[in-house]
């Protein structure tokens, strides 16, 4: 997953708004139970049009690990902007830069998948610059991180660019290791390619 998503343009965001979460939000209203709070909308362009895939309340996970590390605003002060009912007081300020998440998932996954294999290299990774780990499916036994899920892990990397951002994900991934452990490797490929970089 990344961010920005340079295939989302103007038309397409307000197309969004008020094709699908301005009526969602208005139909819970209208029965009576309006909605404070994170909203996370899952949709899809297909050849007719924006689809919804799900709704959360919750962040969404990766996504939320490449859209909050390039937020510049107090997540707190918005979260509480939102409670109050004055977010649209608020104002979300954003970095230009950009971020790329990869997930690394157990053997197995999205089938069948052991658990409780040690993980090897996670303080290498989170020592990269500009990188950050996010456990998932992760516990620990005594002194050692095991896998306890079938996506592991996320790993968010910051960059100026698609390619430096995805290269310096890829290379944290590169430097965990864990029996089973596996990833896509075309993440950010569309992004890489509006940079014409070829993935």
């Amino acid at each position: 997953c990344y961010s920005p998503v340079p295939m989302l343009t103007n038309d397409l965001y307000e197309r969004a708004v008020t094709e699908i979460i301005e009526p969602t939000a208005a139909a819970m209203r209208a029965e009576g139970r309006p909605y404070q709070g994170v909203l996370y909308a899952g949709l899809v362009m297909t050849h007719a049009g924006l689809k919804v895939l799900e709704f959360n309340c919750r962040f969404g996970d990766p996504e939320s690990q490449v859209v909050l590390p390039r937020m510049e605003s107090d997540l707190v002060e918005l979260l509480d902007s939102a409670v109050d009912g004055r977010l649209h007081e608020a104002e979300c300020r954003w970095s230009d830069r950009v971020a790329v998440c990869v997930v690394v998932a157990s053997g197995g996954y999205p089938g069948d998948y052991e658990k409780g294999k040690p993980i090897a290299g996670l303080g290498d990774a989170a020592a990269m610059d500009q990188v950050m780990v996010f456990h998932a499916g992760t516990r620990r036994v005594a002194d050692q991180i095991v896998t306890a899920g079938g996506r592991v892990l996320g790993v968010t990397a910051l960059g100026e660019t698609y390619r430096e951002a995805a290269e310096r994900a890829y290379r944290a991934v590169d430097s965990i290791r864990f029996s089973g452990a596996h990833c896509r490797r075309d993440i950010a490929y569309q992004a890489l390619a509006s940079e014409g970089v070829a993935a």
